[in-house]
């Protein structure tokens, strides 16, 4: 590994918000600061695909404003924010980190965007990502990959790659990022920060770039469990824009983040630590365990036996549904065209073969063939049957315990380029993921001691639906054990 490291520890929300409320610091001078600090080390590390620094230096005047006026000041009143380039925003290019969506300005932001920016966020710009959220590494994206600040010849992960290295890196005290199979947990694991998949519904996907979407979730990453807590009560409750989003009360998640777990019963599935687990990484996660038994919880095992089938079911249904939703890019509305286009016939071709990577042609073709007559029963059925099953062992697990604890990779962050000839390899990098992902369940990625020449590992908190504040008491609890290497 390198000796070349970007790793920086951002101030906690709270830190900054006070800063800010007795004017200590005003908001634009950080948001000037995040801004060279991008200028500096983004070249580099490739997490920015594009500045919003208009909007963010108006939204940080306002909030200095109120700050001198001594006005009560909003929860993230000035706090720089990243997110993740499949999230909308009014005006800014929005490209899924692909080529056909070259110089798409929405004309509305996402839900989740308004939401931190009601609150007081400044938005700094849009990160790099997986094309449309498809992939494990950031190896897939049109404008480069993303490297890991914590070895920059490693990957940072995927699809949130840009979102979880900007924490890392402390270019973004919290960004947003979205997980369809694990696209927030593994790259915060990777990358040695907290990230959030919430219940599905839990979260408005209004102005999400679709690329499943009975699995895609939006989610924060932060450096810490009691600010992505915060961050998520922000982005939390029910959107009339979107008709799958939960109308359930949105707890305090942060207060509840500080509840000790003494008395919690926490399940460990043996499924999760078989074949093909990193060894360091399996004393990383024991650490973790062992933290929690001491933390006063009790530790059983579990069972999950489908979780075997996770992996095929997931890339079954996933790429079934990316292969309806992204038909909608063909160069006629928005978007790349290609100039070879004579008739409209080669125009969409065209345009789709040129402006789609490799990676989401192959997943466009796996899916249409899933869906296609004869094979639909088959394979695309099938697996939804699975995910059921999926579904309800886990019900069967959360009647015995509060919340599950397993690694969340079943390895460290790779070298860049190593799995890149291998889409299979590649895919089984989301084999601890995909199986939450499939049953709609929430989950934290904490990080959780270090494997070999000191990169991140981190440990996957599940909890049932609607159970987030129980994953942060979880996740607080082995935050707060320090385990080290």
């Amino acid at each position: 590994m390198t000796t070349e490291t970007f790793i920086e520890k951002p101030k906690t929300l709270a830190t900054l918000r006070a800063e800010i409320a007795d004017g200590r610091t005003k908001a634009a001078d950080l948001a000037a600061g995040y801004y060279q600090r991008i200028e500096k080390l983004n070249p580099r590390l490739n997490v920015y695909l594009s500045l919003t620094k208009e909007r963010a230096l108006a939204q940080a005047a306002r909030i200095d404003a109120m700050a001198a006026k001594g006005e009560p000041l909003p929860l993230l009143a000035g706090i720089p924010v990243g997110i993740k380039d499949v999230l909308v925003m009014q005006g800014a290019p929005s490209t899924a980190g692909s080529k056909i969506l070259q110089g798409y300005r929405p004309p509305y932001d996402c839900t989740a965007v308004a939401r931190l920016e009601a609150a007081g966020a400044v938005l700094l710009g849009k990160l790099n990502c997986d094309e449309f959220a498809m992939g494990s590494s950031n190896e897939n994206s049109a404008y480069g990959p993303v490297r890991n600040p914590a070895d920059p010849e490693r990957v940072p992960g995927g699809s949130s790659g840009g979102s979880a290295a900007a924490v890392a890196a402390n270019l973004a005290v919290a960004t947003l990022g979205t997980d369809t199979g694990g696209s927030i947990r593994q790259p915060a694991s990777f990358c040695g920060v907290v990230g959030v998949l919430p219940t599905y519904g839990r979260v408005s996907r209004y102005g999400l770039i679709a690329f499943a979407s009975s699995l895609d979730r939006i989610g924060p990453f932060a450096s810490n469990v009691r600010d992505a807590a915060t961050l998520l009560g922000v982005i939390a409750g029910h959107d009339p824009h979107d008709a799958t989003s939960s109308p359930a009360l949105v707890e305090d998640y942060a207060a509840a983040s500080d509840i000790p777990v003494q008395g919690l019963r926490i399940g460990v599935p043996s499924e999760y630590f078989g074949e093909g687990l990193d060894p360091e990484v399996r004393a990383a996660i024991g650490k973790g365990i062992d933290a929690l038994k001491a933390a006063g919880c009790t530790v059983k095992p579990v069972s999950l036996p489908h979780t075997k089938y996770a992996v095929p079911t997931y890339y079954l249904v996933a790429t079934a549904e990316a292969s309806a939703n992204l038909a909608r890019f063909d160069g006629v509305r928005y978007g790349y065209r290609s100039p070879k286009s004579a008739t409209l016939s080669d125009m969409y071709s065209h345009s789709r073969d040129e402006g789609f990577g490799a990676e989401v042609k192959r997943r466009i073709f796996l899916g249409t063939y899933a869906l296609s007559a004869g094979y639909y029963d088959a394979y695309y059925l099938k697996a939804q049957q699975v995910r059921r099953l999926l579904a309800e062992e886990f019900l069967r697990a959360f009647a015995e315990v509060d919340a599950i604890v397993t690694p969340t990779s079943p390895f460290p962050a790779f070298k860049i380029g190593e799995k890149t000839g291998d889409p299979v390899a590649m895919y089984l990098a989301d084999i601890y993921t995909v199986t939450a992902s499939l049953a709609g369940i929430c989950g934290v990625t904490v990080p959780c001691g270090t494997a070999r020449a000191g990169l991140p590992v981190g440990m996957q908190v599940l909890a049932r639906h609607l159970g987030e504040a129980t994953a942060f008491r979880v996740a607080r609890a082995v935050e707060t054990a320090g385990i080290q290497e």
